[in-house]
């Protein structure tokens, strides 16, 4: 079992910055690939990034290629989400989610463990 807490969402101007974090506890945090996915109002979850397990494979969607960078620090077992440029319409709920360290990939189906979410709002 691993419990995952989002936190670092916010209000932020298009333009902006955030940096979202994800705590993990239980299982070896580094037995796990991590993710990133995000959920609109009225729209079905979507894949924002991942990382592989040691950190040294990264995966973008392409809407936030250039602007998201994933990392992860094992040691603190947290992961996290580095935001810039921001736009409206990357408004949603971000979850952060693990998955079994040979998955990890953009299907939601491939992670067995979710955070609650932390509210993302930019505002034009």
């Amino acid at each position: 079992q691993v419990q995952l807490v989002e936190s670092g969402g916010g209000l932020v101007q298009a333009g902006g910055s955030l940096r979202l974090s994800c705590a993990a506890s239980g299982r070896t945090f580094s037995s796990y690939a991590m993710g990133w996915f995000r959920q609109a109002p009225g729209k079905e979850r979507e894949f924002v990034a991942a990382i592989s397990w040691s950190g040294g494979s990264t995966y973008y969607a392409d809407s936030v290629k250039g602007r998201f960078t994933i990392s992860r620090d094992n040691a603190k077992n947290t992961v996290y989400l580095q935001m810039n440029s921001l736009k409206p319409e990357d408004t949603a709920v971000y979850y952060c989610a693990a998955a079994p360290i040979t998955a990890g990939g953009s299907s939601p189906v491939e992670y067995d463990y979710w955070g609650q979410g932390t509210q993302v709002t930019v505002s034009s």
